[in-house]
């Protein structure tokens, strides 16, 4: 089978486990013989467990490090994934995990605000330090139910205080968004947390200067798309994808091995370079100015907005 990535397996072991907060549980995981892969803040691994569904995870440790640091929140509707971590992970267990990767870049500006709902501070976390380290204006609004679920509180105390506002509602708290955001409206916006507190943000900060990172695809409702064909550059195979089907299922049926995971448009593990065509894009990954340039797309939901689009495979 042809494979559409060349992302490799790294091997590596479990350093330590620490109760970062309650259900969140931080796993330190440090190399086995090379060093591992260097990151940028808003990087994320794939973890591989056995017998558990691939599960990305936001590295929140520091960059400089030779270990990675991941903090896994225990799902109650786990499919597996964080159940594995938190019941069966133990110190000195090897895992596979798969290279960074970073969809959620921290681009350079004079100021910004970072906005966390719950667990959704692990992507934000290494940010701010960056940040802060550079000394480039910055607030953070960490929203959550509780300060026992809140992870990496004793962290933040070490930063600036007075930049750092913490909302918990078991506290009476409530945040109030627009007030928070409109101070500071020239700022870059970072925000990762619950599909209801980013839908929000949407109606508040304009696309521009709104970055975002979901754990779960918000409900779109598309209008239907036609058939329209791929051709796989590196072979000249084309494809026809029907409406009702997605363009990695087709790929999989031609016996294309393509590295998937959530398949709604939220990991970026299936992202596919774009040769021609234009992109239909329908992932929440890339940026609204990456997708102008439709030179990539995620293949488990994106479509063509043209009758042929050539990829890079």
């Amino acid at each position: 089978m042809t494979s559409t990535t060349d992302l490799s397996d790294i091997r590596v072991r479990v350093r330590g486990l620490t109760r970062e907060a309650e259900g969140v549980l931080a796993v330190e995981l440090e190399p086995l013989a090379d060093a591992l892969p260097a990151w940028t803040p808003g990087a994320h691994i794939d973890l591989v467990l056995p017998s558990a569904p691939v599960r990305q995870y936001s590295l929140c440790g520091d960059p400089a490090s030779t270990r990675y640091r991941i903090a896994v929140l225990r799902e109650p509707e786990s499919r597996g994934g964080s159940r594995a971590v938190h019941e069966r992970l133990r110190p000195g267990d090897e895992v596979v995990l798969r290279e960074p990767k970073n969809h959620f870049v921290l681009e350079a500006a004079e100021e910004y605000v970072f906005v966390a709902g719950g667990i959704g501070i692990t992507p934000l976390l290494p940010m701010v330090k960056a940040v802060a380290a550079r000394g480039a204006s910055w607030r953070l609004l960490y929203l959550g139910g509780s300060r026992s679920r809140m992870p990496f509180l004793d962290e933040l105390a070490s930063l600036d205080a007075d930049r750092i506002r913490i909302v918990a509602r078991d506290e009476g708290s409530r945040a109030d968004l627009p007030a928070a955001l409109t101070a500071s409206p020239d700022a870059l916006v970072y925000a990762c947390g619950p599909e209801r507190m980013l839908t929000a943000l949407t109606e508040i900060v304009d696309a521009e200067r709104l970055r975002v990172e979901y754990f779960a695809a918000p409900e779109v409702e598309y209008e239907p798309g036609g058939p329209f064909r791929v051709r796989l550059d590196r072979s000249g195979l084309e494809l026809e994808v029907a409406p009702e089907e997605s363009i990695l299922d087709v790929l999989r049926g031609a016996g294309v091995d393509v590295l998937s995971d959530c398949e709604e448009g939220i990991c970026g593990s299936c992202e596919t370079r774009v040769v021609e065509g234009e992109v239909e894009h329908r992932d929440f990954v890339l940026t609204a100015q990456e997708k102008t340039r439709s030179d990539c797309l995620m293949v488990c939901v994106s479509r063509a907005s043209c009758p042929l689009l050539v990829l890079d495979v």
